[in-house]
């Protein structure tokens, strides 16, 4: 797979990219994450990104000649363009999945107010976001996305089963708690089926587990 990110923080991603998980992938060849510096495009001395929104208000917004030159410098593959925006498709296990299939994406960091709506509707682009919140930019988001497509790729987690258990693998089921050495920690002990070497029992344990950790946890699920 192959990812290509356009932001104007490069420094952001660079170093967790090499870290973990997605390093691992990187050095292994089977994830391919280019960053580029969104000034590169501005064809501007101050290389600026940014302009004063047309109708007023506050803050800046995102002007769309760097966007669409440099998601266009990539064509003729540029892959399935994302925005990452608060105001976009919010990001789940489904939609992760869906991602992974693509052999290629590119990614694009809003700014500021926002980015001006001619690069949705121009390019265009597919806007996301990870969550019902505001952050500064669309860096974190962008790792986010990437890390959580980068685990459903081929080869890239030892265990090829382990993903399948996962929160959310399930529609409406968090996963169930888990447990380990010391057997006894605090007074706290671990649950006698699990030690008990009923693999069966074990499975209908951690179903009713995962149940209960839902409606605890995410009742909105558990409706």
């Amino acid at each position: 797979m192959r990812i290509d990110v356009f932001t104007i923080f490069p420094a952001i991603l660079r170093g967790p990219l090499g870290e973990s998980l997605l390093g691992r992938a990187i050095a292994g060849r089977l994830l391919k994450v280019e960053v580029h510096d969104l000034r590169d495009w501005t064809g501007d001395p101050h290389r600026r990104v940014d302009d004063e929104p047309f109708g007023g208000g506050p803050g800046m917004v995102m002007t769309p000649a760097p966007v669409f030159a440099a998601v266009e410098s990539l064509d003729p593959d540029r892959g399935r363009v994302l925005l990452l925006s608060p105001a976009g498709r919010r990001l789940d296990q489904a939609f992760v999945r869906e991602l992974s299939e693509e052999p290629h994406l590119t990614l694009v960091c809003g700014r500021y107010e926002g980015v001006d709506e001619r690069v949705v509707e121009g390019l265009p682009a597919e806007e996301l976001s990870i969550g019902d919140y505001v952050l500064s930019g669309g860096e974190l988001p962008a790792l986010v996305v990437i890390e959580a497509v980068t685990r459903l790729v081929r080869g890239v987690i030892g265990a090829e089963e382990s993903h399948l258990r996962d929160s959310f693998s399930e529609p409406g089921l968090v996963d169930h708690p888990h447990y380990t050495r010391p057997r006894e920690f605090r007074g706290m002990t671990v649950p006698e089926v699990l030690v008990g070497g009923d693999h069966a029992a074990i499975e209908r344990w951690r179903r009713e587990a995962a149940r209960r950790k839902t409606g605890r946890n995410r009742p909105d699920l558990a409706q």
